[in-house]
């Protein structure tokens, strides 16, 4: 399988359920092949104005470029903060056999064609 542009996507979330939650959302669209979710981090931003800190899950999201506009408005609709950081990193290196499974679990699932008489 020729291999498209993979991508890693960042995004950070309050908590363990919500990462959960748009984790299995995400891999339930095809629109990512995996999901970690990371151990809680102290972020430390300015917000507004304001050094703000709060207690984060980062989240890591292995796709594609092709999959990455569907991605990036389910994340937007599915986050519950106002401003969701969301980084895409081109993979420019890796397995190529990960990096085609990838590809391959992203693909939009076909629908199955009615039964021809």
């Amino acid at each position: 399988m020729e291999t498209a542009q993979t991508l890693l996507i960042l995004t950070n979330l309050p908590d363990e359920a919500d990462a959960r939650a748009l984790a299995k959302r995400l891999l339930e669209d095809r629109l990512a092949a995996c999901v970690n979710i990371l151990t809680p981090c102290a972020s430390v931003y300015r917000w507004q104005g304001k050094v703000e800190e709060a207690r984060e899950i980062p989240v890591l999201i292995k796709t594609t470029a092709l999959r990455y506009a569907a991605l990036e408005e389910a994340i937007r609709t599915a986050h519950p903060y106002e401003l969701p950081e969301i980084i895409a990193v081109p993979v420019r290196h890796g397995l190529p056999a990960y990096l085609d499974w990838v590809v391959a679990e992203t693909l939009p699932a076909i629908p199955e064609s009615p039964a021809q008489c």
